[in-house]
């Protein structure tokens, strides 16, 4: 079982397809385990897509994520990273399969309406970016729970 992230980028928030694009990942029984949606800082875009910096689209990108919500999510299932890369589709609108979310709503490379992580580490760092409330409760779940291992109090008072 994997977990990935995904964006829903402003272009699809403000289309309203947020839905439309959510089926798509449920119809293929990934499961959604943490949804919200985000106004992007700088700083965070910047840190989310920090491979990128130095190439000449990177300002456009940050300011294309930056201009306004975000539904940003969390999907578990089978070989997660893969498949929703998948159901995303290709880049370039015209080369995406027809049935991928970007084959059917993106209107140009550069607005392509979503955002997947591309291996199980990049999902990992990209969560901590987006979601880092839940990483923080699951340090404190962690702790917790070898908290409660332990035999006895763990300091006298």
């Amino acid at each position: 079982m994997e977990r990935t992230l995904v964006l829903i980028k402003p272009d699809g928030v403000k289309r309203g397809l947020i839905g439309k694009i959510l089926s798509h990942y449920e119809e293929k029984s990934l499961e959604i385990v943490a949804l919200k949606l985000i106004a992007a800082t700088t700083d965070d875009a910047k840190e989310h897509y920090r491979e990128h910096k130095g190439r000449e689209y990177f300002e456009e990108l940050i300011n294309y994520v930056t201009e306004g919500k975000m539904c940003a999510m969390i999907l578990i299932g089978e070989k997660a990273v893969d498949v929703t890369r998948k159901i995303n589709g290709d880049k370039d609108p015209v080369k995406a399969e027809l049935t991928s979310i970007r084959g059917e709503f993106a209107l140009d490379k550069t607005h392509n309406l979503v955002h997947a992580s591309d291996s199980t580490e990049s999902a990992e760092r990209e969560i901590a970016i987006w979601f880092s409330e839940l990483t923080c409760k699951d340090s404190y779940k962690k702790t917790v729970d070898l908290f409660q291992k332990i035999d006895g109090p763990i300091i006298n008072v």
